[in-house]
């Protein structure tokens, strides 16, 4: 049986362990762990994924422009993209061990048990907004540096993008475009799957999945690129 996730002083305490800060408003801490998705709850953390997102850019840009004062923009700028892309921002989720902490529909934890997830990346921008309006800028910092800065020193590799790589393959002997068509959409509205077909004349379709739009084109378009030849094998997640 699953341990009951803690709440009031006992969610506080876990929370302080892990992100190293006390929180006086325990009202706030509870909305920033409450997804969307939760059950009979009656606020979200959606505001404050909003602001966690933009006060977390804000941070690692200038720890960014600190820590390379020699680097130019377009050394940075892959860095800076990885660093706050939502991957990273679930990886940490699952580094707090967040998954204890966070209200959410059981199912949908029940999904990305293990894998982080979009829930958890939410979370954790939702986190550095709570922490940012109950403590400050400088709070909100040192919980980012805290996580962020160890990644900032690693290795960043740039994703491919299947969608543009398509395109321009295609370009190279033909005048016609990639077309991506939404074949279904199943699943609850917070936790949709879409399925894409991505046509191009004279070649048979090829079909992705994914929990957004975009998602299940791009993975249409690395379908297409893998049984074409043009890829080797799929791409790897963007490398911290």
């Amino acid at each position: 049986m699953a341990l009951k996730r803690p709440t009031g002083e006992a969610l506080a305490d876990a929370v302080q362990a892990s992100t190293g800060y006390a929180f006086k408003d325990k009202r706030l801490l509870e909305t920033a762990l409450t997804h969307s998705s939760a059950v009979k709850a009656a606020s979200n953390n959606e505001r404050l994924e909003f602001l966690g997102d933009r006060v977390l850019g804000l941070v690692v840009a200038d720890m960014l422009f600190q820590k390379f004062p020699d680097a130019p923009e377009g050394e940075i700028a892959p860095r800076f993209n990885a660093l706050v892309d939502s991957r990273t921002c679930s990886e940490i989720g699952v580094l707090m061990e967040l998954e204890t902490l966070v209200r959410a529909d059981a199912a949908l934890k029940a999904r990305s048990r293990g894998s982080g997830g979009s829930y958890l990346a939410d979370a954790v921008e939702a986190l550095i907004a709570a922490i940012y309006v109950d403590g400050g800028i400088e709070a909100a910092r040192q919980f980012i540096l805290r996580y962020w800065e160890p990644r900032s020193r690693m290795v960043v590799t740039k994703p491919r993008n299947p969608k543009s790589e398509l395109q321009e393959w295609i370009a190279k002997s033909s005048e016609s475009r990639p077309e991506y068509v939404i074949e279904k959409r199943e699943g609850p509205d917070h936790q949709p799957v879409f399925t894409v077909a991505v046509q191009v004349n004279g070649f048979a379709p090829s079909i992705g999945t994914g929990g957004s739009r975009r998602a299940a084109e791009e993975a249409a378009a690395s379908a297409f690129l893998l049984r074409e030849g043009v890829w080797d094998s799929a791409p790897s997640p963007e490398t911290l």
